[in-house]
């Protein structure tokens, strides 16, 4: 089915304010994981704003879809989503990292309302979506279990177990993202831990791998739809992305993993995600 023009316009200015909100976060934070988080606001914005099946009103709704975010470090770019979702209100974020705030560098679930899994060290997203779907199997709900993964985490070898289990369980109520911006705290990935063949480690692992552009809403909805619709294999999505994407001075900068912002680049890089959206919007 796709996206409706209107159902696009809508998503990419969603994206544009999300990104934006990002940006105020890190400011207020003193300092966060910019860069991996708005590689990931397109992803976010098209699961939480089309997709995902939730209820806002009953955020532990029992048939409601789950998504974990295993490259949880980006927090600073999801708590705005949860926000403005409405799960608790957007004067939060100022308190974001802040000492006794309910919003940690990485998301609590026993104090964020929305989050489904508590973040922190990299490599266990996928094992917890794979054990949520299989619960859902055994107790006959139809929910779906949507996982981000960052590249520079499918080092962990944690990840290809989870990979190997669904594959074997043929858990196609599991839908594997992986953030490909190809940066990590250290470096670009393949001069740090080089993963290509990427899309052929998945495939060796049993998965139906779709890769598409992770910026392109259009081919975001085609995959997602794709994954949807699995019977056999589960399927895996390697967004390719940009670190730092819609702000032209950090973007594609693996130096800009974690940084802080002031008031004057901050309004700087909220000119320039502006700048970014309305050239897409003219393409």
């Amino acid at each position: 089915m796709g996206l409706t023009k209107e159902e696009y316009l809508a998503l990419e200015n969603k994206a544009r304010e999300l990104r934006k909100l990002t940006i105020d976060t890190v400011m207020w934070a003193n300092g966060g994981h910019i860069g991996g988080a708005l590689s990931a606001t397109d992803i976010l914005t098209i699961l939480y704003y089309k997709y995902m099946n939730i209820d806002v009103a009953n955020p532990r709704w029992e048939e409601r879809d789950r998504f974990i975010l295993s490259k949880g470090h980006i927090g600073v770019g999801f708590a705005p989503v949860l926000a403005d979702k409405g799960f608790f209100d957007k004067e939060m974020l100022k308190t974001y990292n802040h000492t006794f705030s309910k919003l940690g560098m990485h998301l609590d679930r026993n104090k964020v309302v929305g989050l489904d899994a508590s973040t922190g060290s990299l490599g266990h997203g996928l094992s917890i979506a794979l054990g949520m779907a299989l619960g859902g199997r055994l107790q006959e709900k139809n929910f779906k279990t949507y996982c981000l993964l960052g590249d520079g985490e499918c080092d962990e070898g944690s990840v290809w177990e989870a990979a190997m289990a669904i594959a074997h369980y043929k858990a196609t109520n599991v839908i594997t993202i992986i953030d490909r911006n190809k940066c990590m705290i250290d470096g670009r990935t393949e001069d740090v831990m080089n993963l290509e063949p990427f899309a052929d480690k998945w495939t060796a692992f049993g998965f139906d791998v779709k890769v598409v552009d992770g910026h392109d809403m259009y081919a975001l909805a085609d995959a997602i739809e794709y994954a949807l619709a699995a019977k056999d294999k589960p399927v895996a999505i390697i967004a390719d992305t940009f670190k730092g994407c819609g702000v032209a001075d950090i973007q594609d900068n693996y130096q800009y993993h974690y940084a802080s912002v002031n008031a004057e680049t901050g309004e700087r890089y909220k000119k320039q995600i502006d700048e970014y959206h309305d050239s897409r919007l003219k393409n």
